[in-house]
């Protein structure tokens, strides 16, 4: 998980930024990006940080408020689904990453991120494949976008009950499905990704 940290401290890049998202691919709700940079001597790890998939939401939980009171520096980018729906899900994605680490407090050295390249950013950025299960700072970051997403999906839940939202987060389960074909649209689905779902 320290590959690409280990690889940039050495070339005398101390902050490192790791930034991810969660919510490219469901069919509501906005996607989310979270930019973190750590700190990465051995006293201040935090053991469990990792894909935030491969975690239960207890962990995340738990992870996520470590992270935050850790963390020299944070931000979160909420990119909402009308503007999904109007420049695309990577357009927005690069864009929920830029802001975050444009908003952060500290300046980077590098920023680290999972799999997307060519961010409106004037710090150097490397794009990582697979980058929240090789690199701990990107891990950290998946599981502060991770929490913050499934939390906005709780609140939408109380909002449109019917569709359970709390239960799928808006991703495209087969009962998001058979809800969405019941009672049609709500505001915060995806008119690009519901599409094939539901007439207007």
């Amino acid at each position: 998980m320290f590959e690409y940290e280990t690889k940039y401290t050495s070339l005398g890049k101390k902050l490192i930024a790791g930034v991810d998202e969660a919510g490219r691919g469901p069919l509501a709700g906005p996607v989310v990006c979270a930019c973190v940079i750590m700190p990465l001597d051995e006293e201040s790890i935090i053991k469990g940080v990792d894909d935030s998939k491969k975690l239960s939401p207890k962990k995340r939980d738990y992870l996520y408020e470590e992270i935050i009171q850790k963390a020299i520096a944070y931000n979160v980018s909420v990119i909402d689904n009308n503007i999904i729906d109007t420049i695309n899900i990577l357009q927005a994605t690069k864009r929920g990453m830029a802001q975050c680490i444009n908003g952060l407090v500290v300046t980077p050295d590098i920023v680290l991120v999972d799999a997307v390249k060519d961010l409106d950013i004037s710090i150097d950025s490397v794009p990582i494949i697979h980058g929240d299960a090789l690199s701990y700072s990107i891990a950290a970051a998946s599981i502060l976008a991770k929490v913050t997403r499934d939390r906005l999906m709780q609140d939408y839940d109380k909002i449109y009950p019917q569709y359970r939202f709390a239960k799928h987060k808006g991703y495209g389960t087969k009962e998001h499905i058979e809800l969405l074909k019941k009672y049609g649209k709500c505001p915060i689905h995806r008119e690009s990704f519901i599409k094939n779902f539901v007439s207007d």
